[in-house]
């Protein structure tokens, strides 16, 4: 079966679109995307494929995921993340160890952002959160992105220590990336609780956030109040 997906992805691809794709998610030499190559699929057009195939066995989700084709990894990611939705719990437990045992292969930040939450979070609402704690201290970037976009779950469901307490372990990262995630679900915080628990924790730590993440977790706020917290950096 995983050969009809693959020959269905090759009468999809777009090599015009793929260039622009390979340059947007810096695949260059020493970029964080070093080495991926892209067909030029839509998302829209990956996740129809994903649902099309999704009953293929695990075996050859193991081969979609370490492609090194990216949308080859996204389809197998969003594969996963059906399965997990619509599984028993047997099935949301065999999904989310499978997860975390393949991290080396989410290796950009759209498949983690398109799978973390609704995995990774989704299935530790009710469990401890120790293991997005250590995912926030390793050496590994995609498994620290890994760690603060899981929450996003938690944001939806009301919760918000954990990106709270995951934001502040990131303060000091250096990558960009992380800088973008952790001030995007800050902004979410801020947007589906109340202002007040986001500027609760800005007060705190604005000094010490760096520009771009400052920058994303202040989007939503009044225009009075972003000038306020970029002229005090």
């Amino acid at each position: 079966m995983i050969d009809k997906l693959r020959k269905e992805l090759k009468k999809l691809s777009n090599p015009q679109k793929a260039k622009v794709l390979q340059g947007f998610f810096k695949t260059g030499k020493g970029e964080y995307g070093e080495g991926d190559i892209f067909l030029g699929l839509t998302v829209p057009q990956s996740r129809k494929i994903a649902i099309k195939y999704k009953e293929i066995s695990f075996d050859e989700i193991k081969k979609l995921l370490q492609s090194k084709i990216h949308e080859e990894r996204l389809i197998a990611l969003l594969i996963l993340v059906h399965r997990f939705e619509k599984g028993t719990d047997a099935d949301k437990n065999k999904v989310y160890n499978y997860y975390l045992k393949n991290t080396k292969y989410i290796n950009n930040w759209d498949l983690v952002d398109l799978s973390a939450d609704k995995i990774v979070g989704h299935y530790l609402l009710d469990k401890s959160k120790n293991v997005l704690f250590k995912l926030a201290r390793s050496k590994n970037l995609w498994e620290r992105r890994i760690s603060i976009v899981a929450t996003y779950q938690f944001i939806k469901d009301g919760r918000y220590q954990e990106t709270l307490t995951i934001s502040k372990m990131l303060l000091n990262d250096t990558h960009d990336l992380i800088h973008k995630a952790v001030g995007w679900m800050l902004r979410e915080v801020g947007k589906q609780s109340s202002q007040e628990i986001l500027e609760d924790f800005l007060k705190k730590h604005y000094k010490q956030m760096p520009r771009t993440m400052l920058r994303y977790a202040i989007e939503r706020l009044p225009e009075k109040l972003r000038k306020m917290y970029l002229s005090r950096e």
